[in-house]
């Protein structure tokens, strides 16, 4: 039965969870206790080597209780040991699932910017805790105009969080929309995307900002699901029939190293340019993804039916 799959996986990922988060969160105290930077640099590859063994569990499951088809384009130049930006589109919390699956012991680990609320939800807070993520207030407009002092706020967590970041191999994941992708926000916000919401380029800026000589290249990453934006419980329950990714590696352009993104209007017109190029591009691989994904059902539908055919004539 439907709920008793659902109920044994969901009990299955709680179990990994405890089975990897009890010996990282022992190795973060381990690593808190003694003040001395040389020790605790020492214990970040253990953290993350848990860590990445936890999301490669995850990732087997997907492909052992799952029949969902990922079809992945990956750039040939991918290493362990660099300094990533990564973008994304967001559509779904599968999207975090997809997107550890894909890069796990390809990149070195992702690292999300979470709300700061975030930290609260019980074990996964404190992991995210003891990896350094990042947790952020993502106040609105309206709120930092009140209170200007929330945006600070916010920038000194992303400088904190990238002067870790140099130190050690690490992807930075960024979902530039800052928000699943809805028809009700869709509409909202007027966005003159089809299938996106509008970028938000302040949180890349930061990074960039903080981190634009250490990092490598950008990784641009579209996600489309042929079967429709699912929730969780649809991966578990195995109704995603396919989910399809393509990365592409860019450069940063160099005009938009060492800009002052809150100060410098020129180079905040420049920047958000930029990731608005981005996002056109990114529209236009999403229908040319979606028109590939569609022939193929039409093919295998196709070959499915000459198959019957020959058999019943047989």
């Amino acid at each position: 039965m439907l709920w008793f799959r659902v109920a044994s996986i969901l009990l299955l990922i709680v179990a990994n969870t405890l089975l990897h988060a009890t010996p990282l969160l022992l190795a973060a105290l381990l690593k808190a206790l003694v003040p001395v930077a040389a020790w605790r640099r020492a214990w970040n590859p253990v953290l993350t080597w848990l860590a990445s063994r936890w999301i490669a569990v995850n990732s087997a499951m997907i492909d052992r209780f799952t029949r969902t088809r990922f079809v992945v384009e990956l750039p040939a130049t991918l290493r362990e040991d660099g300094h990533y930006l990564v973008l994304a589109n967001h559509q779904s919390w599968v999207d975090i699932l997809v997107l550890q699956k894909v890069f796990n012991d390809r990149i070195p680990f992702l690292r999300f910017f979470l709300k700061r609320q975030l930290f609260w939800v019980p074990v996964l807070g404190l992991c995210w805790w003891a990896l350094d993520y990042p947790f952020m207030g993502r106040y609105s407009r309206q709120q930092i105009a009140r209170r200007p002092e929330l945006g600070e706020r916010d920038r000194q967590a992303v400088r904190l969080a990238c002067a870790k970041f140099r130190e050690i191999p690490v992807s930075v994941m960024n979902f530039v929309e800052g928000t699943r992708f809805t028809p009700e926000k869709h509409a909202a916000q007027g966005s003159p995307y089809r299938h996106l919401l509008k970028p938000k380029s302040g949180g890349v800026a930061f990074v960039i900002d903080a981190m634009g000589d250490t990092l490598h290249t950008v990784l641009d990453a579209t996600i489309l699901y042929p079967g429709g934006r699912p929730s969780m419980i649809d991966l578990i329950a195995g109704r995603v029939p396919a989910v399809h990714i393509h990365v592409q590696e860019r450069e940063i352009p160099p005009d938009l190293l060492g800009g002052d993104y809150t100060h410098d209007p020129a180079y905040r017109e420049r920047f958000q340019r930029w990731i608005n190029g981005l996002w056109d591009g990114k529209e236009m691989l999403i229908d040319q993804m979606a028109q590939a994904a569609s022939m193929k059902v039409v093919h295998a539908d196709t070959a499915n039916a000459a198959d019957s055919r020959n058999a019943s004539a047989g």
